[in-house]
């Protein structure tokens, strides 16, 4: 109890009750047991996350253009989806009863060439149109077991905007604060309503027959846009912020930062909203229970490549980046590293692995970074990430300001153990975390 007032003292943010119980939901993707080699995150191996989780997100489901039917992952055949990978849901559920088991349509990987805007098509569809879309995602949530979806709906994101040179400062329209003065969708108030009538048809179908019904918002997608949060908090039964991502190589590539802080750091210019921080008072403020709120975690890590002008102090924000790093052999995505692979780049020569700034309020508030500088025609490495104690500090934050967490994902934890030595650490610490801090039991 201590660490909570120490943390309150600390964190100079608004009195919010502690939940008698909180939330561990653990994502999967499904994919990662397509991976080759040691890459590969079985079934097995899943399974000894599970303890662990209070919730298991099963993704993820994509949505046909043409029909706005929900269907399976659209590199695997679908009838091998149902047969191999959906008949474990009922063997999880019958070994660990208390865990609920949730199929998310949507997500980062549903992109259809033909059908780019499906997603904002589906709002502007039809109702009767819209039913084709409702009632194929309660038929495999019916059928296969499940105990309720999760939409992980892709809305047009916010375009980026350069750290440096950027005033830290607030301006007076909310949506300015999200996304400056770039207009991503002109139509965004029209398709805040229709969103809103979609869940709600999509809530009713689904309460009707006892499943759960629960949202997640991406990253960097607006949520003063497209959420009409009084009306949803009546709708879902949680809601999972995607809290990272905030600086990536991709979005940001001539500059290297902290992907997921949890509060602001004013010491550079740096935009106030990417942080846990404001992205959750945000939920609170407008209503939205902190019972029904998770705080995203991710277990990856975001990797630029350095130029001879980015410096040798490593000390972000690094300027004069060369965007994403070459893809690494598990994830296969330019910037992208999991957490072991993290762990296992650290160890390298030269490497110079740094937290935030001594002069910080708390050390982990804002992330880890490791760097590696370049020399003459080799180009250097800056990786951020959240290591054990950056975790620890955002699971104590979520026990007093949320109702749990959200673990993005499984299959970038250390699942192997092979830094750690014990499989999925981060998993694992966020746990026991809650148990330590107030002595609530998960397993």
């Amino acid at each position: 109890m201590k660490q909570i007032v120490l943390f309150l003292a600390i964190a100079g943010l608004y009195v919010a009750a502690t939940n008698a119980e909180h939330k561990v939901v653990c994502y999967y993707d499904f994919a990662s047991d397509l991976r080759e080699g040691v890459g590969r995150l079985t079934t097995k191996q899943l399974e000894a996350a599970l303890p662990y989780c209070s919730h298991l997100v099963y993704g993820y489901m994509i949505m046909y253009g043409d029909n706005y039917q929900v269907h399976s992952y659209g590199e695997v055949d679908e009838v091998d989806i149902r047969q191999q990978y959906f008949a474990e849901i009922k063997s999880f559920k019958q070994k660990y009863p208390e865990l609920k088991v949730l199929l998310s349509v949507g997500g980062d990987r549903d992109i259809d060439v033909g059908y780019p805007r499906k997603y904002i098509e589906l709002l502007e569809a039809t109702q009767e149109k819209q039913k084709k879309f409702i009632e194929s995602a309660h038929w495999l949530v019916e059928y296969y077991g499940f105990d309720g979806l999760d939409l992980a709906y892709q809305f047009p994101r916010n375009k980026p905007r350069k750290i440096h040179g950027v005033v830290g400062s607030f301006v007076k329209s909310f949506k300015k604060i999200f996304t400056g003065n770039e207009v991503v969708d002109p139509d965004a108030d029209k398709h805040k309503q229709q969103f809103t009538r979609l869940v709600s048809d999509l809530h009713d179908k689904l309460h009707h027959d006892g499943y759960l019904l629960s949202l997640t918002v991406l990253p960097n997608v607006n949520s003063t846009w497209y959420f009409d949060i009084p009306k949803l908090n009546k709708l879902v039964d949680f809601v999972n912020l995607g809290t990272f991502d905030f600086y990536t190589p991709e979005r940001n590539p001539e500059e290297a930062d902290y992907s997921a802080p949890l509060f602001y750091d004013n010491s550079e210019d740096r935009l106030p909203h990417n942080n846990v921080k404001f992205q959750t008072e945000y939920w609170n403020n407008q209503g939205f229970p902190a019972k029904k709120l998770n705080v995203g975690i991710p277990t990856h890590g975001n990797v630029w490549q350095l130029t001879d002008d980015s410096g040798n102090t490593g000390i972000p924000i690094v300027h004069h980046t060369a965007g994403p790093a070459p893809p690494s052999p598990l994830t296969n995505k330019h910037g992208l590293l999991s957490a072991p692979e993290i762990c296992k780049l650290l160890t390298l020569p030269g490497i110079d692995v740094k937290m935030d700034k001594e002069a910080h309020i708390t050390h982990s508030t804002l992330g880890h970074y490791g760097y590696l500088p370049a020399e003459g025609k080799s180009r250097g490495l800056w990786v951020g990430y959240d290591d054990i104690d950056t975790v620890t500090k955002k699971a104590e934050f979520a026990l007093v300001y949320a109702g749990g967490v959200a673990l993005f994902h499984l299959g970038h934890d250390d699942y192997l153990g092979v830094c750690a030595k014990v499989s999925y650490p981060i998993l694992r610490s966020i746990n026991q975390t809650f148990q330590d801090t107030i002595n609530v039991k998960l397993i």
